[in-house]
């Protein structure tokens, strides 16, 4: 999944994407409010961590804008004000949740988890295709009940392709949504990371999940007369 984190103290800004990116996730990061607008007007963001107080544009108002431009982007908003009538106005803005400065990370991680399972209609924290199994909470897969250790990029690729089954999806998409923009690699890395995951979750078994579609890019799909979720 792919963050945006719009916070202008530059100190907590660094330190929220280097704990979300432990946790897995791609994260962009911007200091104002119109910085996180283009930000948002050329990438799709699973979700905005977004501090209310913020130069150029606030909070209140960017969500207002977003909202207003059909933007569905999930917000978790982030600030030191914590009366009843600051949190009432950012929900009724179009924010999803509120959390209040000083946090604990755990709780951030534990309400983006759900924000985003609300968004994409999903009530659990895993996915499943055929007898394969990610738990995006507990970051661990397994096929057939044997776990398979995968690298953090590995992880997120094979998360995305879970969250999408039977859909191809190509390099680009991969790239957009599993590299953030400070990404200065090969597109072949895309390719890479992808014959790696293939032999860790086929090799050596009967029914394949992970097939190239020659000249359009990967997609994930259940074993011919299983489902996927």
């Amino acid at each position: 999944m792919r963050l945006l984190v719009a916070e202008d103290e530059r100190d907590l800004n660094r330190l929220l994407q280097k704990v979300l990116t432990k946790a897995g996730y791609t994260v962009d990061g911007c200091y104002d409010g119109e910085e996180a607008l283009l930000y948002l007007q050329g990438t799709a963001y699973d979700a905005l961590v977004l501090d209310v107080m913020m130069p150029r544009k606030d909070g209140y108002t960017l969500v207002q804008e977003m909202r207003s431009q059909g933007m569905d982007t999930p917000v978790l908003f982030l600030t030191a004000r914590d009366s009843v009538a600051d949190r009432v106005k950012g929900l009724d803005l179009g924010a999803d949740d509120y959390l209040v400065k000083p946090f604990d990370f755990d709780e951030l991680l534990a309400r983006l988890r759900a924000m985003t399972r609300k968004h994409v209609g999903q009530r659990t924290n895993t996915l499943t295709v055929g007898d394969l199994t990610l738990d995006t909470a507990q970051r661990r897969v397994t096929r057939d009940g044997e776990e398979i250790a995968l690298l953090p990029k590995e992880f997120a690729i094979l998360e995305y392709l879970m969250r999408h089954p039977g859909t191809v999806l190509s390099r680009e998409q991969i790239e957009d949504q599993i590299w953030n923009y400070e990404y200065a690699g090969s597109s072949n890395n895309v390719d890479g990371y992808l014959s790696r995951l293939r032999k860790k979750i086929d090799e050596g078994r009967g029914e394949k999940l992970l097939h190239t579609v020659r000249g359009m890019g990967w997609a994930i799909r259940p074993p011919a007369g299983g489902k996927a979720p």
